[in-house]
């Protein structure tokens, strides 16, 4: 994957899942929310591939891309029969963006600015943001804390505040998000009761 220089960032935008008929076709994991804008024909992505395939180094352009039956599909050049495209299944796309096309809604981030911010809960620090996963309700945020990864719904109702500038984001989770809750059973038994035994 090619550096981006210092006014420029590059976001991964997309991922090759599966080959799609016999002219070369891919079925796409989208990884942005303007498929249209980003897979427009003339688009030239850097691919994420293994340092073994023949594709490493190698941009690939689109030629074409539509949707079937809710898929997002595309078309590359030089990718003309579904052999060539089993050789790029599981690629991540990555394209440059200029730092001055930030988004420029309130509340609107890329990945790459969100992963990495502390989290934080009540003023205490109770993880990091690892990663975000992207769904059609809503999106995720994956935090991890001392206890393993927290699947965050990133929504205003559990993520009220984002300061990029600051490092942070603030949470305000149901209660059970974070920790687990006490079983109504066990918390209901007397801790100096013994259970009976057959």
């Amino acid at each position: 994957m090619a550096a981006a220089s210092a006014d420029r960032t590059q976001l991964r935008v997309g991922r090759l899942a599966k080959a799609h008929g016999l002219k070369g076709g891919f079925k796409l994991e989208l990884y942005t929310d303007d498929p249209e804008g980003r897979f427009a024909p003339g688009t030239t992505f850097t691919l994420q591939v293994p340092e073994s395939s023949p594709w490493h180094g190698k941009p690939l352009t689109v030629r074409e891309f539509r949707w079937m039956n809710s898929h997002a599909v595309a078309f590359f050049e030089g990718v003309d029969d579904r052999n060539a495209a089993e050789e790029l299944i599981r690629a991540i796309l990555w394209i440059d963006q200029d730092a001055a096309d930030a988004p420029t809604e309130d509340d609107a981030w890329y990945d790459h600015q969100l992963v990495g911010l502390d989290v934080v809960r009540d003023g205490t620090v109770v993880g990091r943001v690892i990663r975000v996963d992207h769904f059609p309700a809503q999106d995720l945020l994956i935090v991890k804390t001392a206890n393993g990864e927290v699947l965050v719904p990133f929504v205003k109702a559990i993520v009220p505040q984002v300061d990029v500038a600051a490092g942070r984001v603030v949470v305000t989770p149901p209660p059970g998000l974070f920790e687990d809750l006490a079983d109504e059973d066990a918390s209901s038994q007397d801790p100096e009761e013994e259970p009976a035994e057959d």
